[in-house]
């Protein structure tokens, strides 16, 4: 045991000297006419820089906080005794243990530390109220870190201080009311707090999205795909990843009703607001009305005839004020497309499926600093997240 425990000492040491970066091009392809300027990106493969002992499990989400460090949530369950051979009593092996599920690090990829778990959470009428598998995250302007879960009972957001206090949540976990609930959830998915409303995509067994006040955390509304009142099915039973692959969903980028991944929430700078309906190969733009509610704009589809995990599965933007360019993550195809924000045109796409650097598995969750660069999270058997740096408009 005591050899183990040296030689993850000097592999916890060793993480610290890393190289500071190491970019490296990526896949591209150039779908507007020769001449077009969009931006540029190459992969860093020595970012991030994990402490020697720790491992990332699936990381089920990415968000850049208003200090340009980036935080992520993933899922330590995922992780098996041959991962974690560190961590198994006794150990049988010098690497390595699960990183705490909320991750943090500086912009240049150094680990700042982590929290999460039963302990940071609290009891409900006996119920423990920590998700058991961890989805989405948000940071929002005062610091504060969102998050929800797609696990077995997993209807709650919750939101904590920086350090890891918990502040106050919504839903309550093992109880879900359907579509038409106002003070539960269902498996969200994903949320964000600005304007004055929490919104949250409320997905993987409701399809809709939902807001409340942010300061009384008093209802505000609920949505269904076209801004309508929610009618889609709910999910019979737990969500689990097989369910991701489903072969008789086909994406129907023209439905009445979201389909039964409703996967990000993402408000723009001038008022409006993204929705991915992924099964559906799409997002949905709306408006973002003075009364709190949401005005139907448009259907933005991304590759609508794929297959498998289907497409859109989150969205950023480029971090000028005007957000001039679009970053759609695509899932099944494993590479982010552009697009030029205003018109929605399709410019180009960075990435492809793999394992290598600035390829992807079962790409999930995306966001942007204020340099621009992209940070990338992957899912399933991918547990990793990549940051793109940005290089320039070309």
């Amino acid at each position: 045991m005591i050899r183990l425990l040296a030689a993850a000492a000097l592999l916890t040491l060793t993480a610290a000297s890393a190289p500071e970066a190491a970019l490296a091009p990526l896949a591209f392809e150039q779908i507007a006419p020769p001449g077009t300027r969009m931006p540029r990106f190459k992969v860093d493969a020595a970012w991030p820089r994990m402490p020697g002992d720790l491992l990332l499990g699936q990381v089920s989400g990415v968000a850049v906080g208003p200090d340009d460090s980036v935080w992520v949530v993933h899922r330590p369950h995922s992780l098996t005794a041959t991962d974690t051979g560190l961590a198994q009593t006794p150990p049988t092996a010098i690497c390595c243990k699960p990183a705490p599920p909320v991750v943090h690090f500086a912009q240049d990829g150094r680990y700042l530390g982590g929290w999460g778990g039963a302990a940071n959470a609290p009891t409900v009428e006996g119920v423990n109220q920590w998700p058991a598998s961890l989805h989405g995250i948000f940071v929002d302007k005062a610091g504060t870190v969102w998050f929800g879960g797609n696990g077995k009972g997993d209807h709650v957001v919750m939101n904590y201080s920086p350090n890891g206090r918990y502040i106050r949540s919504f839903g309550r976990r093992d109880k879900t009311g359907g579509n038409d609930a106002t003070d539960l959830l269902g498996n969200p998915s994903d949320v964000n707090h600005s304007d004055g409303m929490v919104l949250i995509s409320d997905g993987y067994t409701n399809r809709r999205v939902i807001g409340f006040d942010a300061g009384s955390n008093a209802y505000r509304g609920r949505w269904g795909a076209y801004a309508r009142p929610p009618i889609a099915p709910t999910r019979a039973g737990d969500f689990d990843q097989s369910h991701a692959v489903d072969p008789s969903k086909v994406a129907n980028p023209k439905a009445e009703t979201f389909a039964d991944i409703v996967h990000c929430v993402v408000p723009t700078k001038d008022g409006h607001l993204y929705v991915c309906d992924r099964n559906n190969n799409r997002a949905q733009l709306f408006r973002r009305d003075k009364d709190g509610g949401l005005t139907f704009v448009r259907d933005l589809v991304i590759a609508g005839e794929t297959g498998g995990t289907h497409t859109v599965t989150d969205i950023a933007f480029s971090p000028d004020a005007d957000q001039t360019y679009l970053y759609v993550a695509d899932m099944m195809n494993g590479r982010i497309w552009i697009l030029k924000r205003k018109t929605h045109e399709i410019l180009g796409a960075i990435g492809r499926v793999g394992r290598q650097a600035g390829q992807f598995t079962w790409l999930h969750s995306i966001d942007t600093d204020s340099d621009g660069n992209i940070y990338a999270t992957e899912v399933n058997t991918g547990r990793r997240i990549q940051k793109l740096v940005f290089t320039g408009i070309e």
